[in-house]
């Protein structure tokens, strides 16, 4: 097939993704009907699915046959993590993030975000805190750098202690 049509059709894609969801459809159809294995028109197909139907499993698939054929395809993996932490597959979103980690120029602040993110939903607020640290020193602009403090802040409100009203129930009842 000439590349420049399928260049084309997946450029026609992007262009109307996620506003024309018909045409974006349409078009990644052509494409992937003209090559089954084009990365771009996978990661496409899996943000379609997961974005706009909600259907996590059909994104896995596309997103691990997108990184199957190119697996240096930066823009794949944060969507790919996110899907398998908002699917609760926390194990396989780990060996992603890991294998993320050496893959050569990967956002690192982005994946140790998204480190933080999968410790948070285990309940590892520790944890969680300890990789969106790391997310910092590698943060690439001063907007990352709040979100990532931003996030910091609303986990540790999460680990602090509930006052328990009991005890200040009980310390009135003595003084009476």
């Amino acid at each position: 097939m000439d590349t420049n049509l399928l260049n084309n059709y997946v450029l026609k894609a992007i262009d109307a993704y996620p506003y024309e969801l018909e045409e974006t459809v349409e078009n990644l159809n052509y494409a992937l009907s003209y090559e089954a294995n084009n990365a771009y028109a996978l990661y496409l197909m899996g943000r379609l699915q997961a974005e706009q139907f909600g259907d996590y499993e059909k994104a896995k698939q596309y997103y691990a046959e997108a990184l199957a054929n190119k697996l240096d395809f930066h823009k794949v993996y944060s969507h790919y993590i996110l899907v398998l932490i908002w699917n609760e597959d926390y194990k396989e979103a780990q060996k992603l993030i890991d294998f993320a980690f050496t893959v050569k120029g990967l956002n690192k602040g982005e994946v140790y975000m998204f480190q933080g993110q999968l410790f948070e939903n285990l309940q590892a607020y520790k944890k969680a805190i300890k990789a969106l640290k790391k997310a910092k020193i590698f943060g690439y602009n001063d907007g990352f750098i709040c979100t990532v403090n931003s996030e910091i802040s609303r986990i540790k409100n999460k680990m602090k202690p509930k006052k328990k009203k009991s005890k200040s129930r009980k310390k009135k009842k003595k003084k009476k």
